[in-house]
């Protein structure tokens, strides 16, 4: 499995439970020229800015751990030029997508999504 497959998966996966949870889905893979937003969403008048994280197990540590203070940063900066900040109800979420393989085939197992995550 290539580490594209896997992230494209995970977003799948979250694209999937956001629109069956009320969210509208703005747009998927919002790239700047220094930063990405996996997915931007709206929901009850605010603007949701989603980093997603894939992984099959927590073994070296949970998959929200690794959105550290630079990648935070990042997407902050990039939720400036997408939105008016001082205009716009905004937050910035974790998907956790975690997700078992039987017969080459991907599977989900458990998503976690951690609201206002930094």
């Amino acid at each position: 499995m290539t580490t594209k497959a896997i992230g494209d998966f995970g977003e799948n996966a979250a694209v999937s439970y956001l629109s069956k949870s009320g969210y509208e889905i703005l747009e998927r893979n919002f790239r700047l020229k220094f930063a990405e937003v996996d997915i931007i969403a709206r929901k009850d008048n605010c603007t949701v800015f989603i980093e997603v994280k894939t992984r099959k197990n927590n073994l070296f540590g949970e998959p929200s751990e690794y959105v550290n203070y630079r990648k935070q940063q990042r997407i902050r900066n990039a939720a400036s030029c997408y939105v008016d900040i001082e205009n716009t109800d905004m937050r910035f979420d974790v998907i956790e997508v975690f997700y078992t393989e039987r017969n080459g085939e991907m599977l989900l197992s458990k998503l976690n999504h951690i609201d206002n995550a930094f």
